[in-house]
């Protein structure tokens, strides 16, 4: 079986696992920055003793060394065998030091990788920020519908029902209609 990650909706999946033969393919269009995408649970669901799960690099299953090395021991210990295509390496559960040494090291490596990214962002949105460029993202509501949501909010109608009907989520809700501190329970 094999897995594929992309990080956004526009990126091609087709450099990885491209003419690998395998009998079923779970691909997320998701950040690898944490274990919880719905194709990679999939297929930890659907692996069983036996089975090899085929991932392009390591990179793709997970940027997370913590992540990378609980998901390989967990599938091993399972009899489920690890294969990074990339890295040219094999995880059975009956592996050597040097491998999982290996392992760690290109984990690090990705994780590594990320943090210097994220760094880089952050200095280019303090660049464009400081030049009067970066605007940040765009409000979810119109300033009539935030408005709104105030004068709703005062009347009495319940936040989860508006956040809802605007299609928001409550926390962002919260930003437009904070809870006042008299309305606390307690206060």
């Amino acid at each position: 079986m094999g897995y594929v990650r992309v990080s956004s909706v526009d990126q091609n999946i087709g450099r990885q696992l491209d003419g690998d033969q395998l009998d079923k393919m779970f691909t997320d269009r998701a950040s690898g920055k944490d274990a919880h995408r719905p194709q990679l649970q999939a297929a930890l669901e659907c692996l069983r003793d036996g089975d090899v799960l085929v991932v392009h690099s390591m990179d793709r299953l997970a940027r997370n060394l913590d992540d990378l090395r609980r998901i390989v021991t967990e599938l091993t210990g399972r009899g489920v065998q690890v294969q990074f295509v990339k890295e040219g390496m094999l995880f059975t559960g009956e592996d050597s030091a040097m491998s999982r040494l290996l392992l760690s090291v290109m984990g690090a490596f990705a994780e590594f990788e990320r943090s210097l990214l994220k760094e880089r962002q952050r200095e280019g949105i303090a660049i464009a920020k400081k030049a009067g460029v970066y605007r940040g993202r765009r409000p979810s509501l119109k300033p009539d519908q935030a408005n709104e949501i105030r004068l709703r909010v005062a009347n009495g109608e319940t936040r989860a029902g508006l956040a809802r009907e605007f299609k928001i989520s409550r926390e962002t809700l919260y930003q437009y209609a904070p809870v006042k501190a008299e309305n606390l329970v307690g206060n």
